[in-house]
């Protein structure tokens, strides 16, 4: 018998984690008699716009297979125990949701569509639950709130065409809420060493680490990497200097772009908090106050586009767009003085117009570079004596690559980005899945 899991909503903004309540449910369900795991737990990142998430919009799905009824029971009880005693249920942003699922996704299929649509846009609780009803799920919630259902639905639905790995530790209880402690050094050592197969460890301009998260959550450190082996490799370069009370590897959709949509949106179908693509004509340009650069597109349509100072690179190259330029812009859709704005997160420049500037001509006889004679005299060689009435037209070099993604840097990176290192390394449903490896969660 078929079993998948999905949770959401376990946790709040100052306590709890869902995936520290998924390494829970694998370490229990994995000494459970009876109980077989398809896939390693996932982890799957959400629309990370949604105003309400807490943190990074992450849910889980959990796939096994049981032996009879009998361990589909326990399993389902023993799930419900664990979700229950480690989700924050005082707080009013908790809304703690399970499905139980007899089915695993296929691409295209209703819970597959279900999950691309929370990827990327808003869904309301009511169309998750008619969804639930249809495909046979079951939904059970820890409070009279039904806004996890869509998230842990999602979760069930998830079918990843490209993915990644994340080796997630966990602290003590004791420790939540105080400073994390790792070896800096040994960060250092991992990343040069794990650097080919691992990614988003150390930020390469201000050298600050990135593999520890803030707040009060119990996750110690995370590892993101291409396979199960390089994150798990990596880990072990890492000293703690306290207590780790646990870890588990989990796949996942992070590092992928999987939040974007595979072809560009029409600018009118552009919706509030979308994960949207959208490309057009540069026709406005303006630099504002912070040093943050706005780009307004047209293509059937006009649409803002925001490129905020932290996003470093990113917002200096449309700092040298000019109108003319046709560009492909990635981001989250927000409302800014009753308009539609595009936050900016990727940038592709598809065309540049050219840009020439005039210049002292060439000497027809000897070639040497003539000077000016004066406003609207020519120009004449100090050699030869030759004149020429018409200054040059050259080209100017833009400065900016035409095909290439332009990103921010990797400190600002959200959980879905893709990072340019993983350009090129997407994997794809067709290709053969990464295996358990031994071990892979403790306890």
């Amino acid at each position: 018998m078929l079993l998948n899991i999905g949770i959401d909503d376990t946790d709040s903004e100052v306590f709890g984690c869902t995936t520290h309540v998924a390494a829970k449910i694998v370490s229990h369900l994995d000494g459970m008699k009876g109980v077989f795991f398809i896939d390693y737990p996932l982890l799957v990142r959400l629309n990370p716009n949604i105003p309400w998430k807490t943190r990074g919009n992450g849910a889980v799905s959990i796939r096994i297979s049981v032996n009879d009824q009998e361990v589909y029971e326990k399993a389902v009880e023993s799930v419900l125990s664990i979700v229950e005693e480690l989700s924050d249920l005082k707080s009013p942003r908790s809304e703690p949701a399970i499905v139980f699922s007899n089915r695993l996704p296929e691409k295209g299929d209703v819970l597959h569509q279900f999950y691309l649509r929370v990827l990327r846009s808003m869904v309301p609780p009511v169309e998750a639950l008619r969804i639930a009803e249809a495909t046979g799920a079951a939904c059970r919630f820890l409070k009279t709130s039904r806004v996890g259902v869509v998230g842990a639905l999602a979760a069930v639905g998830a079918v990843f065409d490209d993915y990644t790995f994340e080796l997630l530790s966990y602290r003590v209880r004791e420790n939540y809420g105080k400073p994390r402690r790792i070896d800096r050094d040994s960060v250092i050592l991992m990343n040069g060493i794990a650097s080919e197969n691992t990614f988003n460890n150390i930020d390469p301009e201000t050298k600050r680490i990135l593999i520890t998260p803030h707040g009060r959550d119990p996750v110690l450190f995370g590892i993101r990497g291409e396979t199960p082996e390089a994150v798990y490799n990596a880990f072990r370069l890492v000293k703690a200097e306290e207590e780790i009370e646990g870890w588990c590897i989990f796949k996942t959709n992070q590092g992928t772009d999987a939040h974007f949509p595979d072809e560009p949106v029409a600018i009118s179908r552009v919706k509030k908090y979308d994960s949207t693509c959208v490309e057009g004509r540069v026709i406005d340009k303006k630099i504002i106050r912070g040093g943050h650069v706005i780009v307004t597109i047209e293509n059937w349509g006009t649409i803002p586009c925001a490129f905020y100072y932290p996003t470093g690179g990113l917002k200096k190259a449309a700092s040298m767009l000019e109108p003319g330029d046709y560009v492909r812009v990635y981001g989250g859709v927000k409302e800014h003085l009753g308009k539609l704005v595009v936050n900016a997160e990727k940038m592709e420049v598809l065309k540049l117009c050219e840009e020439t500037r005039k210049t002292p001509p060439a000497c027809p006889k000897c070639g040497r570079k003539c000077k000016s004679r004066g406003l609207r005299q020519g120009f004449a060689c100090e050699k030869c004596g030759e004149i020429v009435e018409e200054p040059q037209t050259i080209a100017v070099e833009r400065g900016l690559k035409v095909n290439q993604p332009y990103l921010p840097p990797e400190r600002s990176h959200r959980h879905l980005t893709k990072p340019l290192k993983r350009y090129g390394l997407e994997k794809n449903r067709l290709r053969e899945d990464y295996g358990f490896i031994s071990p892979w969660h403790f306890p």
